[in-house]
């Protein structure tokens, strides 16, 4: 492994990781209201029943969302830095190189819309109906 590639893999987990704390907060806050919408109540009480852990996620929003937004900063930076460095001259590294950045800036991308949709559920939208 070169040592491109060394700095290169920790932003694609980085990235993965901002993207599953995103999710969380999708979980958390967009699932509920959704199945609640939609007239799915009984469904919901079924899967906090079979997952009594959403009830967690849902009671520590400041925790989950504080989590998720301390993930999406430094894998933001640890993009901003990995984008100047070097791809290797052998063809199949350089494109192995260029892959992996873009799929970790893919990651970062899908993890960004997540936070922000699950973050306008949680705190934007509440408001929003109470009429504050």
């Amino acid at each position: 492994m070169s040592r491109v590639d060394s700095a290169l893999t920790p932003t694609a987990g980085l990235s993965a990781g901002a993207l599953l704390a995103s999710l969380a907060t999708l979980i958390c806050c967009v699932l509920p209201a959704l199945l609640v919408a939609l007239g799915a109540g009984a469904a919901l009480v079924s899967l906090v029943t079979a997952v009594p852990q959403l009830i967690w996620l849902s009671e520590h929003k400041p925790l989950v969302f504080g989590v998720a937004a301390a993930l999406l900063a430094l894998s933001g930076v640890a993009l901003w830095h990995g984008r100047s460095l070097p791809c290797p001259t052998d063809p199949e590294a350089a494109q192995s190189c260029r892959r992996l950045r873009r799929m970790s800036a893919v990651l970062y991308g899908l993890a960004v819309a997540c936070f922000t949709l699950g973050a306008a559920f949680a705190f934007l939208l509440p408001r929003l109906a109470s009429g504050l």
